[in-house]
């Protein structure tokens, strides 16, 4: 076992010690007394520690990706032009989408309280309008697929 994996197990296990006392001390404190500033307290505390779980993770993955990308360049290459073609179908997407009103029973109330503007009717169009290109993509994708095994 090498001195990195040796120290990464032990941050582990100091993580996982952390984890298990919050845990322990939360449950060991729950009361029926919704208003009882102790739960409250080990209630915050638990979600600040996942929130900083959450970050350090996310952080990793990104670092992990990044370390990826400049170590294997063809691999970069492909994920550049997958993300390239995801954006083109978000732009078309957006481009198609309507900010038009849909009328339907009860729309009155969500444009009367605000939930339902045309900016988030553009967004819904342009989400449900991706999702069937892509959808489409994946049903010719696998069409391809069978059929060019069979040419070969």
């Amino acid at each position: 076992m090498t001195k990195a994996s040796r120290l990464l197990t032990i941050i582990l296990w100091i993580i996982l010690a952390v984890s298990a006392v919050l845990i322990v001390s939360l449950m060991v404190n729950i009361s029926d007394n919704n208003a009882d500033p102790t739960m409250g307290g080990w209630i915050n505390t638990n979600l600040v520690w996942t929130y900083i779980l959450m970050v350090i993770g996310a952080g990793i993955a990104l670092l992990a990706g990044l370390f990826q990308m400049v170590t294997n360049l063809s691999s970069a290459k492909k994920s550049l032009v997958s993300l390239v073609a995801i954006a083109v179908v978000a732009v078309v997407a957006y481009s198609l989408a309507s900010n038009e009103i849909p009328q339907f029973f009860g729309v009155e109330k969500f444009v009367a309280d605000g939930t339902l503007t045309p900016n988030i009717v553009k967004m819904v169009d342009t989400g449900l309008i991706a999702t069937y290109f892509l959808f489409g993509g994946a049903v010719l994708a696998i069409v391809w697929s069978s059929i060019s095994q069979v040419f070969k």
